[in-house]
C-alpha cells in the first residue's frame, strides 16, 4: 500500500512537471512567434515612390531610403553657432537632389561606405538666424541672396563604414581653417583617400564642391531653384 502511494504521488508530480512544460513551450514558441512578426514589420518598412513627384518637389529623405546615416547638428549645439537652430532634426530635399543622392550611396554602399548627413535643405528664415549669431560671408551665406541649402540643393556629409563609425576626413565638420580645404595635400594617405572617395563620387553623380569645405556638395541641377521658407513637421 504503502508502495502504490508513493506510485501514485510520483505519477502525478510527472503529469504536473509535463502540463508545465507544455505551458512554457506554448509560452515561447508564442513570444518567438511574436519577435519575428515584430521584427518582420520593421524589415517590412514601406518606402515611398519618387513617382508622379516633380523634381522641385521637397521630400523627407527617410521617406524614400533606409541606407542612410544622420547627424543633424543644427538641431543641437554641437555646431560652430553653439546654437540650435532647428526644432528638430530633418532631412529635406528637393526630388531631383534626393534621386542623385541615393544613386550616389549606391555606389557607396559598393564600396562598405554610406553616407551621412550633418545639414540638408535649410530654410531662408534659419538662415537669417545663422547670420544674426555668425556675421561673417566666409561661414554663413547672406540670408538675402540665400544659400542652396535654402534652395534645397545642397548637403553637408562625411561617410560612414557599414558600423556607422566616420571615415577620417582630417577634420570635424563645420571646421573653418585650411585643414578642411580639398587642395590641402598635407594630410595622411587614408584621409586623402577618403575625400577623394567622397569627392570623385559625388561628383560623378551631379554634385560640385566648395574648396574650403570637404563636407559640402551643391546638385549642380539645383543652384537655380527659388529660396524656399518651409519648416518641416516635428513628430516627437
Amino acid at each position: 500500500m504503502k508502495y502504490h502511494l508513493v506510485f501514485m504521488v510520483t505519477l502525478v508530480a510527472l503529469g504536473c512537471c509535463q502540463e508545465v512544460a507544455k505551458k512554457q513551450n506554448k509560452s515561447n514558441s508564442s513570444d518567438t512567434i511574436e519577435t519575428i512578426v515584430k521584427v518582420d514589420s520593421v524589415q517590412k518598412k514601406e518606402l515611398k515612390s519618387f513617382e508622379g513627384l516633380a523634381d522641385t518637389t521637397f521630400v523627407r529623405l527617410a521617406d524614400f531610403s533606409e541606407d542612410f546615416a544622420y547627424d543633424m547638428r543644427y538641431a543641437t549645439e554641437n555646431n560652430f553657432l553653439k546654437a540650435k537652430v532647428y526644432d528638430c532634426a530633418e532631412c529635406y530635399t528637393r526630388v531631383k537632389t534626393a534621386k542623385a543622392l541615393i544613386n550616389a550611396n549606391k555606389d557607396f554602399l559598393e564600396k562598405g561606405a554610406k553616407i551621412k548627413f550633418f545639414d540638408c535643405y535649410r530654410p531662408n528664415s534659419v538662415q537669417y538666424k545663422m547670420w544674426e549669431i555668425v556675421p561673417n560671408p566666409q561661414y554663413v551665406a547672406n540670408p538675402v541672396k540665400g544659400s542652396i541649402h535654402n534652395k534645397g540643393g545642397a548637403v553637408d556629409i562625411t561617410l560612414v563604414d557599414m558600423d556607422g563609425n566616420e571615415l577620417d576626413m582630417g577634420t570635424d565638420f563645420d571646421f573653418f581653417g585650411k585643414r578642411a580645404y580639398h587642395d590641402n595635400l598635407d594630410l595622411s594617405k587614408e584621409i586623402l583617400s577618403n575625400r577623394k572617395l567622397l569627392k570623385e563620387t559625388m561628383e560623378a553623380h551631379g554634385f560640385w564642391s566648395i574648396r574650403t569645405e570637404w563636407w559640402h556638395y551643391n546638385l549642380s541641377a539645383g543652384s537655380n531653384d527659388k529660396i524656399a521658407n518651409f519648416k518641416w513637421e516635428c513628430k516627437h
